[in-house]
């Protein structure tokens, strides 16, 4: 009995000596102090502040985001265990680098247009020099298609003038027969209109030289226009000389200069206007009439860009 009781005491003991390592390495944390971690309270508040309610919601944010890019606080910014936890992000190879970067951008239409017309030159000056089959061959059906992709681009464009009128220059200036002579009626029209109460307003300086057989020729041309449209001409002499077709003529004496003429070139017209007192030069040389008559017109009544 006796001993039966002394074995049992022995066991009890035995039993209340043993620790489990668990509950051991968990006291030893708890107790002693840590490398770079003075105890429990220096831990991060991932770790410190486990299972409590009061931690900042600003805090855990910064936490999180520092985490997500360094590694776990506590193993890599406390402990520093680098590489062996995952800490240290890997280096991108030159091949992951190259594929992070941004794609180049695509070549303008200006540069691949550039770039057909030069492949274009290419083949034709590599079949030039060395006409192979291959080279001739290649040149032709690069050609093919630079002129179908031409051929889609006139069909695309007279498509686009149809359906558009405000694109149709040929609605200002036709240019097929009917229409061409309708406008040239119109336009006939209205320089007579015009020409005809020009007198009104314009006169014309006809600046000539005694000397020059150009003037002996037009003196009778600019005599048959005043008389026509009964528009006021008055001849005037750089050398002083007679005019048999303007015997009421008169001697320059500055008024070339005065009217923005340069290098005593004659036969030469300027049209003045009395409301403005603006001269407007006509033009050198020998002109037909009508010529004359239509750029006076043109000065006068046509707005700069509008027959073109």
């Amino acid at each position: 009995m006796r001993t039966t009781l002394t074995l049992a005491l022995v066991a009890s003991l035995t039993t209340a000596a043993i620790v489990p390592p668990a509950a051991i390495a968990q006291a030893r944390y708890a107790e002693e102090p840590i490398a770079g971690v003075e105890g429990p309270g220096d831990l991060p508040d991932s770790v410190s502040m486990q299972g409590q309610g009061g931690v900042d919601g600003d805090r855990e944010e910064e936490d999180r985001r520092t985490a997500s890019q360094t590694g776990d606080a506590f193993y890599c910014q406390q402990r520093k265990l680098g590489t062996w936890f995952y800490c240290d992000k890997p280096k991108p190879s030159p091949a992951d680098r190259k594929a992070a970067q941004p794609a180049q951008s695509a070549q303008s239409a200006a540069e691949q247009l550039a770039a057909i017309g030069k492949e274009l030159d290419e083949k034709k000056a590599r079949a030039i020099l060395d006409p192979t089959p291959e080279n001739v061959s290649s040149y032709i059906s690069y050609q093919r298609q630079q002129l179908n992709r031409a051929s889609s681009f006139a069909d695309m464009w007279r498509r686009s003038i149809w359906q558009n009128p405000e694109l149709d220059y040929t609605l200002q200036r036709p240019v097929n027969q009917l229409g061409k002579r309708t406008w040239l009626d119109t336009r006939t029209a209205d320089k007579n209109r015009v020409l005809g109460s020009i007198s009104k307003r314009y006169g014309v300086f006809y600046f000539y030289s005694s000397a020059c057989a150009a003037c002996e020729v037009f003196g009778p041309i600019m005599r048959s226009v005043s008389d026509r449209f009964g528009l006021t001409v008055m001849a005037v002499s750089l050398d002083g000389g007679p005019s048999k077709t303007f015997p009421n003529f008169t001697v320059d004496t500055g008024q070339y200069r005065a009217m923005g003429m340069q290098g005593g070139q004659v036969p030469a017209l300027v049209l003045f206007d009395t409301v403005t007192k603006r001269p407007m030069p006509i033009g050198y040389g020998v002109m037909a009439a009508d010529e004359v008559m239509d750029r006076i017109f043109t000065l006068t009544s046509v707005e700069p860009g509008s027959d073109f």
